[in-house]
């Protein structure tokens, strides 16, 4: 049987609700059965994808044995007991398109049902930026931020982290392969970004993945992005 993938945006009434959390989910994931592969991330503020903490929201990316595999974690787990009193949650399920790179070594694409690529797509970024490029990758992130919230049939953006300082990334939700094709070729400073980690080698691991999204439930800042979209 072929898995799924999945991502999952808490919002946290309290602040020390959510960092509290990201510690103590960690043994009750391990336990779950059918989680092949999952991380859990902080947040960036909003839709701000440069640097930065939002201490109430986190999320989760997760793979899966199946859909029935999640169907289960989110009826029975504990853990998808508490996103049912956090004060927000979102959860799509991902088949992958396309990706390249690695997550600590890991290739978490492998094995997984193929989607289809003619409606909304999902993008999922990654990076352990090297320390010593820190600065440059942190300044770069301004303009590059403010080129993806302007960009055509991008319906919503979260930046991610992991600890220590330098493991970031990105979530989002776009229209239509298009709109994601066109902000790659046109936005100058992403580009340019692209350019640069390339030629003067800012990763130390990278992962970049396009999924098709499907099955959301909950919201997102009030909303489902994916509403009326997918058939």
């Amino acid at each position: 049987m072929e898995g799924i993938a999945s991502f999952h945006l808490v919002r946290h009434r309290r602040p020390m609700s959510s960092l509290a959390r990201l510690a103590l989910d960690r043994p009750e994931l391990r336990r779950t059965d059918g989680l092949r592969f999952w991380r859990l991330l902080g947040t960036g503020v909003g839709q701000d994808t440069a640097p930065g903490a939002d201490l109430r929201r986190r999320a989760l990316f997760a793979v899966w044995e199946s859909d029935e595999a999640l169907d289960d974690f989110l009826a029975a787990s504990p853990v998808a007991g508490r996103w049912r009193e956090a004060r927000e949650c979102y959860t799509v399920r991902l088949r992958p398109l396309s990706g390249h790179g690695r997550w600590k070594g890991v290739d978490p694409l492998a094995g997984l049902a193929r989607g289809d690529a003619t409606g909304p797509h999902a993008v999922l970024t990654r990076a352990g930026v090297r320390l010593r490029h820190w600065r440059q990758f942190a300044a770069a992130g301004r303009p590059v931020n403010d080129d993806v919230l302007d960009a055509p049939g991008l319906l919503a953006v979260v930046g991610v982290g992991e600890a220590p300082i330098g493991r970031l990334g990105t979530f989002s939700l776009w229209r239509s392969w298009q709109d994601i094709d066109r902000f790659l070729r046109e936005r100058f400073h992403h580009r340019e970004v692209v350019r640069r980690t390339r030629q003067e080698r800012w990763y130390r691991e990278e992962l970049f993945a396009r999924f098709e999204p499907y099955a959301p439930q909950g919201t997102w800042n009030g909303h489902d992005p994916l509403s009326g979209l997918l058939r």
